[in-house]
């Protein structure tokens, strides 16, 4: 499915899209702005170490508390990547988070820098991080609460979508309808472990390719990334940025993108042809 050449083809022409948009959509002359202008330090002064005020303070202030934790975490990390398959083993989320809070321990080296380096990071993130709780709250009465009937809502959204479509328009009805709910439930992927089923199995009725479905679904869904903060934060962490900053440019993109996607979703659709599932 990732693989296909339809789908080859999509990331080749976004990947042009979007690098035109950014460069078309670029201030420039009075209108660019500087770091500085910005209020983004980018240097390290604030971050530098003082003396421990306390004997108590010492081990802060000391690397042997890092280079503890990080040899054992490396001796974790090695068991993973060397009984498991090194791409299998860094996609899993919390391994992948884990080697970046190791690695970000061992580049500051000492406990009280790392944690003086990551509450400097939190206040222009701390706006998208209340928003997380909500989103989960959006997510649950979507895919767990039951409606009157005893189905979730994603359920009856899932089956209004497909009882208006069709073999040829069934690429653009699920698109639009994943990537407007992306904008409610940004779950990265994780919601459509409870619609696959839906989906799938309109697919098979209205004979439309299933690797197809599930890129569409996939794709259209992650159209609404570009104006939600999930990938944001380690930009704005970095930078100093608050989201505000950033979302104009991104909203340009959603709005090149979004009919861009919906097109090619539906054009290739027509260029694969159905094969039912194989039971064993």
């Amino acid at each position: 499915t990732i693989f296909l050449p339809q789908s080859m083809l999509m990331v080749a022409v976004l990947t042009v899209a979007s690098l035109l948009v950014a460069w078309l959509s670029a201030p420039a002359g009075n209108r660019a702005k500087t770091a500085a202008e910005l209020g983004v330090i980018l240097d390290d002064g604030d971050v530098a170490l003082s003396k421990p005020a306390r004997p108590g303070d010492w081990l802060e202030y000391s690397p042997l508390v890092t280079i503890l934790i990080v040899a054992l975490g490396a001796v974790w990390a090695w068991h993973e990547f060397t009984t498991k398959n090194p791409v299998l083993a860094i996609s899993n989320l919390n391994t992948y988070n884990f080697v970046f809070l190791l690695l970000g321990m061992l580049l500051n080296w000492r406990p009280r820098r790392f944690l003086n380096a990551v509450a400097r990071s939190v206040p222009s993130t701390a706006g998208v991080l209340i928003q997380f709780p909500l989103y989960g709250g959006i997510a649950f009465i979507l895919t767990k609460a039951a409606a009157p009937s005893g189905l979730p809502l994603a359920e009856h959204l899932s089956q209004f979508f497909v009882a208006i479509s069709s073999h040829a328009s069934f690429p653009a009805v699920m698109g639009v309808y994943s990537s407007v709910l992306g904008f409610f439930v940004p779950s990265g992927g994780g919601k459509w472990i409870i619609e696959a089923p839906y989906v799938i199995e309109a697919a098979k009725t209205l004979n439309v390719h299933l690797g197809w479905a599930v890129t569409v679904y996939n794709a259209a869904e992650a159209l609404p990334n570009l104006i939600n903060p999930f990938w944001m934060l380690p930009l704005l962490g970095v930078l100093g940025l608050r989201a505000r900053d950033v979302v104009g440019f991104t909203f340009t993109q959603l709005v090149v993108h979004f009919p861009l996607v919906i097109f090619m979703l539906w054009a290739f659709a027509g260029t694969l042809t159905y094969h039912p599932p194989v039971m064993p």
